[in-house]
């Protein structure tokens, strides 16, 4: 019987990678449109596939998400999430992301230094021979002032809520939703335009995104016990919103605020240039909850993933 059960464990073991070998690989991933590669991004950490990401990368740079890194912060954060998640397979995924254009390498670079490896310098370093035309960007992060996603100030723009927005839906981690927690503070910030269209923003989004997800919606429940009071309120009307799907409210209070501000503030405060501007980003965000979900629940005419028609941009808008 030993005898028996010695061969047949090393038939098994011989027929292994033949088996293996004959398993049918997963049908090639199509995108055709940037709102298909966030209802991805969204539904991926319900069932992750992270040998996935060196082919939705591609996809995305072949559909120009990249172009504007400034409304590409979402991506960044999601490609920099699944590598940190994923640490023994890094260097593999990142490998298989080549060839990627050199314009398309500074998300790749970004995405490495927001991981969160602990090594994460010097899985970019055993890169630097395939992205010669970004030394400069390198050299930056490697030895100069080029900050990880964790050392990114919160109030220092759209563009990091997007990028946290981005890992938290790569891995479900709470530190990313923490720190978007955090910003609840600049909603009611009186003096500074900017910070309150950041306050804002993240009020919306954590609304928006928590109305569809149970396990967000529990993650602000508990931060209602860990956060200052200044954090508390605003971060009570989001879980009500959330609870409610008074999603609306949220928009409507915080325009109402912003156009308070833009009235009896500074001529900086009033110009409606850098409205635009953060309009835009507010409603790329505002649409990931919506566009993720294969639908347009927010009711605001937005092109999902940055690119905002002038439609919308003049209905979301404060009047002039």
């Amino acid at each position: 019987m030993r005898v028996f059960t010695t061969l047949a464990v090393a038939l098994v073991v011989a027929l292994s990678p033949a088996l293996a070998k004959d398993k049918p690989k997963p049908p090639p991933l199509e995108f055709k449109k940037s709102e298909q590669v966030l209802k991805w991004i969204n539904d991926y950490r319900r069932a992750p596939e992270p040998d996935r990401l060196p082919e939705v990368v591609h996809a995305m740079g072949d559909l120009g998400l990249f172009r504007d890194l400034d409304s590409a912060g979402v991506y960044v954060g999601f490609i920099g999430g699944v590598i940190g998640a994923n640490p023994e397979g890094a260097e593999r995924l990142v490998s298989r992301m080549f060839p990627m254009p050199p314009e398309d390498q500074v998300v790749l670079i970004r995405a490495i230094a927001y991981s969160g490896l602990p090594d994460w310098k010097q899985l970019l370093q055993k890169f630097i021979e395939r992205m010669p035309a970004r030394m400069v960007l390198i050299r930056k992060y490697l030895y100069g002032d080029g900050k990880t996603l964790q050392e990114l100030p919160i109030d220092e723009g759209s563009y990091v809520l997007d990028a946290l927005w981005g890992y938290y839906f790569a891995t479900g981690y709470r530190e990313p939703i923490e720190r978007i927690v955090s910003a609840l503070k600049l909603s009611t910030n009186k003096d500074d335009l900017e910070k309150l269209t950041i306050g804002s923003m993240a009020k919306w989004t954590l609304a928006s995104n928590a109305s569809r997800e149970r396990d967000l919606l529990d993650i602000l429940a508990e931060e209602m016990n860990r956060q200052p009071p200044e954090v508390r309120k605003p971060l009570r009307e989001v879980i009500e919103a959330a609870e409610t799907f008074e999603i609306g409210k949220i928009r409507k209070d915080a325009l109402a605020a912003i156009d308070e501000l833009k009235l009896k503030g500074p001529q900086k405060a009033r110009d409606f240039a850098w409205w635009g501007q953060a309009g835009q980003t507010a409603l790329a965000l505002g649409c990931v909850a919506a566009g993720a979900m294969g639908q347009v629940a927010l009711g605001i005419p937005c092109v999902v993933g940055g690119a905002v028609s002038t439609a919308a941009l003049k209905y979301f808008a404060p009047a002039q």
